[in-house]
């Protein structure tokens, strides 16, 4: 890559355990977040935050530009759910649900979603994980499809 080339490119990125099950346990979602956040490190992305919740993960990353979204996917849910089953941190096998979410996010709006992610608890008094989901899928102008 040329000296003279930048890049700079956020992601807000959400997706769910298998069949939405609440697994990621109080002791298991912070060893998950550190796990996400040193195993991003490793590999040359950078991941401001991400949030464990028994059901799903969000991240907020800046897209390097060596990886395309469907390779970053690809390290994080199975980079992590080898992890996971190899430290025997949640009982029986553990996977990852099919598809994910990837919004967007302009550098003006990253302490934001930053916050966002960082208070999830508060958000899921709320709302369930599908509820938000949809929530963001329609704020970006997409086709909510429930299956």
């Amino acid at each position: 890559m040329s000296v003279h080339s930048y890049s700079r490119v956020w992601l807000h990125i959400v997706w769910a355990t298998l069949e939405r099950r609440p697994l990621l346990t109080k002791d298991a979602a912070p060893k998950l977040s550190a796990y996400l956040h040193d195993y991003a490190s490793q590999k040359g992305i950078y991941m401001k935050i991400n949030y464990v919740n028994p059901d799903h993960v969000h991240v907020l990353i800046d897209l390097p530009t060596q990886f395309s979204i469907e390779e970053i996917m690809q390290l994080f849910k199975g980079g992590s759910s080898h992890w996971l089953n190899e430290q025997n941190i949640i009982p029986g096998k553990f996977g990852w649900g099919r598809g994910y979410g990837v919004f967007s996010v302009s550098e003006s709006n990253v302490e934001e979603v930053a916050r966002y992610i960082a208070n999830q608890p508060e958000h899921h008094r709320k709302r369930d994980f599908a509820e938000e989901l949809k929530l963001f899928v329609e704020r970006h102008a997409l086709e909510w499809r429930k299956d």
